[in-house]
């Protein structure tokens, strides 16, 4: 069974970094895309960066400069380095895998929690 795991949320003060990371199992990066999402409480999801099958990335405008997504296709992870983080950056973090080119997720991975304050 596809298992997606992410973790390493938490809070940190503005300007901060995190890295959350994505762990993987039952599926595999040659046939998957990865996307990362965010949500707020009452908002719609977003889309905040993708990394396709081939290496290639996409971010969220929002996010360009500051966020670097990557993966480790031997340790099945898929870290988003999250850097000079912003209040607005607070939200629900969820990670996806894509079997489409990113049109549809497949299997989706519980949030976790990042709190940035001001």
């Amino acid at each position: 069974d596809v298992q997606l795991q992410a973790s390493g949320g938490g809070l940190v003060q503005a300007g901060g970094s995190l890295r959350l990371s994505c762990v993987a199992s039952g599926l595999s990066f040659d046939d998957y895309a990865i996307g990362w999402f965010r949500q707020v409480s009452g908002k719609v999801r977003e889309a905040v960066a993708c990394i396709a099958k081939d290496g290639a990335t996409y971010y969220d405008d929002s996010v360009k400069g500051r966020f670097t997504i990557s993966s480790d296709h031997a340790k099945m992870t898929v870290p988003l380095q999250m850097n000079s983080l912003k209040p607005k950056d607070t939200a629900i973090y969820a990670c996806a895998a894509s079997s489409t080119g990113m049109i549809q997720y497949d299997f989706w991975g519980q949030g976790t929690l990042v709190t940035v304050s001001s």
